[in-house]
């Protein structure tokens, strides 16, 4: 399976020799599931895209500072290109700005929460089981750092985890587009850096909580499985 990134920022520079970029955290968290997996990345931030859909069997996106409803003509151009990676009935997996931007591609809403930011790890309730599941569980964690949040879903989409402070934590909609509010491909050590590195604009309560809060195990490897899950049982 070939997995086509789409690059929407990148690591802070600050931080790049140590913990890499975001196309080299998701194909470290990729590679241990299926090694057969090869990657192609697209900065789409630069306006670079795949010349067709059919480069890639299945699309993720990875996170970025930005919002889904800046101004941005990268922004705009995106949001065109995942809904028509929908039309296609491309599989399509969006990670935090990547979860935002096809809820809002598709005719959802996305606001900057009044509950700020959310950083560290964050527990989920699981609200549903799925074919994909490879097994039940009642919860999940993951590491989290977005101020925007889903406010209103799309048609045809189920809530798969909720949590109070983020009440769309993961979905899926249809059959072939699967989003995801934390990140699975950001280890413990890059969350703390990445809090540090953003005390000017993160109050500090929040980053101690979340920093705290790294303590906890996480669920990276489980959900990391789910997503191969859902790319190789649906069938386009």
């Amino acid at each position: 399976m070939k997995i086509g990134i789409l690059q929407c920022d990148d690591v802070t520079s600050s931080l790049q020799a140590k913990h890499g970029n975001y196309p080299m955290m998701f194909m470290r968290l990729f590679e241990d599931f299926d090694a057969e997996m090869s990657f192609s990345v697209y900065r789409v931030i630069d306006g670079i895209y795949p010349s067709s859909m059919d480069e890639c069997d299945a699309y993720i996106t990875t996170g970025s500072r930005y919002s889904v409803y800046d101004n941005e003509a990268w922004v705009r151009q995106l949001k065109h290109y995942i809904a028509e990676l929908y039309a296609a009935k491309r599989k399509f997996i969006g990670i935090c700005f990547g979860h935002q931007m096809m809820v809002k591609a598709l005719g959802g809403k996305v606001i900057k929460s009044p509950k700020g930011w959310g950083v560290g790890v964050a527990t989920s309730q699981v609200t549903q089981s799925t074919p994909w599941m490879n097994e039940a569980v009642a919860a999940i964690s993951l590491v989290v750092s977005h101020q925007d949040q889903v406010s209103e879903l799309p048609i045809d989409s189920q809530i798969i985890a909720t949590s109070d402070f983020c009440p769309f934590a993961m979905i899926q909609i249809n059959e072939h587009f699967l989003g995801v509010q934390g990140h699975p491909e950001f280890s413990k050590h890059y969350s703390k850096d990445l809090m540090n590195a953003r005390r000017d604009r993160i109050p500090h309560r929040r980053v101690e909580a979340g920093i705290e809060s790294l303590s906890q195990p996480v669920d990276d490897k489980l959900v990391t499985r789910w997503i191969v899950n859902f790319l190789q049982q649906y069938n386009v």
